[in-house]
């Protein structure tokens, strides 16, 4: 959710304006995607233990955040770019400032691919591995992945346990689809234009 309110202005922008190196900066995005966080990894450690980070919460909400923006930001600037301009000149037009034209028009419309944004950040959140294994310590924080990795040793595998685990891992992703399933096969445009 936090990735999504800060790519929204990003993608707004990307997609509605232009500007110079406007095309650099989409290539970029995903640029940024074809590296494996791996690489960034002992960085991103230093980093996070110099703010004080290791071993919270906020830390590792983060590094999530901050390792979706660019697929985030893409993905909804691609989105804006579906949904006609006619709309929202005529907004602007009958008084609407920008920003209003932003969260009482642009947002509506572009539900599905806000919903398939979120549902994207939370399960990669939500699979997430490599920076709770680095970045948390205590057992108190550990994260659900990191819970079921202690399962698999390195001679044996507690399979009863990791099935059962994992199987109450998948509940709350399919609650999240189960609550989002509407907005997920509405239309792009098909409420914004009558007639």
């Amino acid at each position: 959710l936090l990735t999504t309110i800060l790519c929204v202005p990003a993608a707004y922008a990307v997609s509605r304006f232009r500007f110079k190196g406007q095309k650099t900066l989409l290539y970029m995005y995903l640029v940024v995607q074809m590296f494996s966080p791996i690489v960034v990894v002992i960085a991103l450690f230093k980093m996070i233990a110099r703010m004080h980070l290791l071993d919270t919460y906020v830390g590792l909400i983060l590094v999530n955040s901050v390792f979706t923006l660019a697929f985030v930001t893409w993905m909804l600037s691609g989105y804006f770019k579906t949904i006609p301009v006619e709309i929202e000149e005529a907004a602007l037009i009958d008084g609407c400032s920008r920003m209003q034209t932003i969260i009482k028009i642009m947002l509506p419309i572009s539900a599905p691919g806000l919903v398939t944004t979120i549902i994207y950040s939370f399960i990669a959140s939500w699979n997430e591995f490599m920076f709770a294994l680095t970045l948390v310590q205590s057992k108190e924080k550990t994260p659900l992945t990191l819970g079921l990795y202690n399962f698999v040793g390195r001679y044996t595998t507690q399979w009863e346990l990791l099935t059962a685990s994992a199987f109450l891992a998948i509940i709350p992703i399919i609650v999240l689809f189960l609550l989002i399933e509407k907005e997920l096969v509405t239309g792009i445009v098909g409420g914004a234009v009558k007639g």
